[in-house]
């Protein structure tokens, strides 16, 4: 089944109350992962770098990522409320690390097996080292990344995976660790590609999903896809590609002030967006071309067979003039309909008889 992350990203505004709202709204919807971001702002960005275009626009306020982000952080006290509460709902609690405290913060103190490293910290080599070196399964995302940045990154977690203590980290031991079996081995075990393009909206012309098969056959891991698209249409195409992980983000209302609400699902929409990504897999069935149980009931209904078109005798030859083909199909087939011409009626038969009963 399609693993299905209900991104609560930032959307709760620094406000604990609205996020552990997202966590019940993402829990009646059904998904199987709701996730946040984890964050320390003055670890994250400098003072003066700029926000990006579309939060600019989302937000209507022209400020630094650092006074944007110090007010979306989530104290670890709250973490730990959420993860309790996501415990008890049964849904799984997951997190985006941004910086090194976070990372261990999540690891050490929440205990969380499954991290999702995000697309802008696709680079960042000393992080993504770290995430490997934790052990977790990691859900790697791809936004804005080329194939030789997607390799390398996955290099740099083969040698996180597989290198002894007081191995030295370098291009050189990530691109043997990659290149090796018990490197590719624990990539195999552990690691899900995301396509994803890293953009909000993100424009359907954009979107190449076919990207995703791309990443499948280049490194022979499972892909799914992290959508930023509007709407439920992209998500639900993707898994019906054979995207193993689908990421969403959603919000409890769009219209709310914030950087991702506007590019977010509402819960009724990400409910749909659940029910319809289970509808496709249920009707993805397996690749087997062959009558299914409940289409062999309607065959002898919907097919046809060789009936006489008008009387004819006992050793009649059957041409066709006195051959048709109709309903029900419980006759001879009328594959035979050129065979059983020139041949001789054995028997009489009545206009519109079955031939051969």
């Amino acid at each position: 089944m399609t693993l299905i992350i209900a991104e609560a990203g930032v959307n709760h505004n620094g406000d604990e109350k609205l996020a552990f709202e997202l966590v019940d709204a993402a829990w009646k919807a059904g998904a199987d992962i709701v996730k946040f971001q984890t964050f320390k702002a003055k670890n994250l960005v400098t003072a003066d770098a700029a926000q990006a275009e579309y939060q600019v626009a989302n937000t209507k306020k022209q400020e630094s990522q650092l006074d944007m982000l110090s007010r979306l952080e989530l104290s670890w006290d709250a973490h730990h409320k959420l993860i309790e509460h996501c415990n008890r709902l049964g849904i799984e609690f997951l997190s985006t690390a941004f910086d090194s405290e976070s990372l261990a913060f999540l690891v050490n103190d929440l205990g969380i097996k499954r991290l999702k490293l995000p697309s802008g910290e696709l680079t960042n080599a000393p992080l993504v080292l770290e995430h490997a070196r934790t052990g977790c399964d990691i859900i790697v995302s791809t936004g804005m990344a080329t194939l030789s940045e997607i390799e390398a990154a996955l290099g740099v977690i083969a040698f996180g995976y597989i290198a002894s203590e007081g191995a030295v980290p370098g291009t050189e031991a990530f691109q043997q660790a990659y290149a090796s079996e018990e490197g590719q081995k624990a990539l195999q075990e552990k690691v899900v590609i995301l396509h994803c393009t890293t953009e909000y909206p993100a424009p359907l012309g954009e979107i190449n999903l076919r990207a995703m098969d791309t990443l499948r056959q280049a490194f022979s891991l499972p892909a799914g896809y992290s959508d930023h698209s509007e709407g439920i249409t992209i998500p639900v195409a993707a898994v019906a590609r054979g995207a193993v992980v689908i990421e969403k983000h959603f919000t409890l209302d769009k219209t709310m002030e914030g950087p991702d609400h506007k590019a977010s699902l509402e819960p009724h929409e990400l409910g749909a967006m659940v029910t319809a990504i289970r509808q496709v897999e249920k009707a993805l069935g397996h690749p087997l071309k062959a009558p299914t149980v409940s289409e062999i009931k309607n065959k002898s209904v919907a097919r046809k067979s060789l009936v006489a078109a008008k009387p004819i005798a006992p050793g009649e030859t059957f041409t066709s003039e006195n051959i048709a083909i109709k309903r029900p199909g419980t006759g001879m087939s009328p594959y035979f309909y050129w065979e059983i011409q020139g041949k001789t009626a054995s028997r009489g038969y009545k206009a519109g008889e079955l031939i051969g009963e």
